[in-house]
Formats: structure tokens, sequence, C-alpha cells
């Protein structure tokens, strides 16, 4: 197919805030594709942007097989075109109540192969063309519980996986620098989604807000940076 708007990747999006923020992309014009790791629930996703006017493409990805992230990187460029927008949303949260002396490694592993080695995965495959063209924008949907600065023991492959995240997002925000392709994480809060629970203070739409913000930057823009709200906070 013939590319003509910006091409976003969105992970993790067959509900919650990765699926508000494929809409909200299609809305400001963006051709979004849609992933998610199961296949039918993905699709109905799509189905209901479909709905209400916004017309998505779709990709089956399990960022945690690499695998799966390779197959997808063939498949957008070989028939779709080139990623000018990544976002990295999907995610695993499988500890909390949990001490760190608790949670089995198992569970340590499984969590960094989601929450890190996908997007790590997802970076390698679209960034480097990112450079090559002199585009992109890549969000890493991080979390406060990665906060070195405020760290105890909450929920702690999760909050581990997401300090390593932050620490992701410094290391390409530097690998591009120079070549307008600005690499962000974004606390979002705690949301209202079926992780965070019906208790949660902030709504789908305040948490997405920050992500499309910094996927949608303009050129100059900042890199390298954690946001919350559109403020950087500390790592």
């Amino acid at each position: 197919m013939e590319q003509t708007a910006k091409m976003a990747l969105v992970t993790g999006a067959n509900r919650g805030m990765g699926l508000e923020t494929c809409r909200q992309l299609a809305r400001l014009g963006y051709q979004v594709i849609l992933t998610s790791r199961e296949e039918t629930s993905g699709k109905q996703a799509v189905q209901s942007l479909a709905q209400h006017g916004r017309t998505v493409l779709y990709q089956q990805l399990d960022v945690a097989n690499p695998e799966s992230v390779k197959q997808v990187q063939h498949t957008i460029q070989a028939e779709i075109g080139d990623i000018d927008v990544l976002v990295n949303n999907a995610a695993v949260y499988p500890d909390e109540g949990r001490s760190v002396l608790e949670v089995e490694l198992d569970t340590f592993h499984a969590t960094m192969d989601t929450n890190f080695f996908g997007p790590l995965a997802l970076c390698q495959a679209f960034v480097p063309g990112m450079i090559r063209r002199g585009y992109g924008r890549v969000v890493n949907v991080s979390s406060g519980a990665g906060q070195l600065s405020t760290m105890g023991d909450f929920a702690p492959s999760y909050s581990a996986s997401k300090a390593a995240l932050n620490a992701l997002t410094r290391m390409m925000a530097d690998a591009a620098r120079g070549r307008n392709v600005l690499v962000n994480a974004v606390d979002p809060g705690w949301v209202r989604t079926q992780m965070g629970g019906s208790g949660a203070p902030r709504s789908i739409e305040q948490g997405v807000d920050t992500i499309v913000w910094l996927a949608t930057l303009p050129d100059g823009g900042p890199t390298g940076g954690f946001f919350h709200d559109h403020k950087p906070i500390p790592w």
C-alpha cells in the first residue's frame, strides 16, 4: 500500500490506554497499526474503532517473542511502509502486594521479557530506519513505579522492568541524537484501566494525553526525558 500519512505502531493496543492512543492518533490523521498479543481481541478493537470512523490496521504481535517482533518488522516493511512513531505500551503487572524477597525469578524474567526486552527489540527493529529517514518519535510507556528517586518494595518485577525501560529511553535517545528521532518515557499516572483498576483517580484520556503529545512532538522537541502531564519528572 502507498504510505501518505505518518505511520504509528502501538503495542498492547486491544484495550485501555493502547486502544485510546490508537483512537487519538487516527483522529489526528496518522495511519495507525494496532497490535496485540491476542489476535481475536485485537481485531475486535480494530472493528470498534472502525464503527466510530477510525480506520486502523492490525498486526498480531507478542512483544515478548523476538521471532514475533521480527515477523511484524518484515511484514510492515514489505507490505505497509515505514514506521514513523513507535509507542511501546504493552506491559504486564504480575506482582502487586508481594515483596522482592518473595517474587520468583521466573516472574522477574517474564516481566522483563514483555516490559523491557520487547521495547528493546522493537526499537532495534524500527529506530535505525527512523534515523536513516531523519524522522521518528518513540514513546516508552513507563510508570512512577520505575522512578529510582522514590522506589521501594512495590510490585518488584514491574518496578524493576520500568526502571530498565527508563534506562533504555536514555540510551536510545542518545543513540539517535541529532537525527530528529525523539525518544521519551511517560508516566501516565494511576489510570482506570483493567490493569489500574476501577478505583484509579485518572481517566484513560488523562493517561493518554502525554503519550499522544510525545508521539506528535514537533521537530526540535525534547528527547531523553521522562514526562508526566507534559512536564519533566525525576528519574
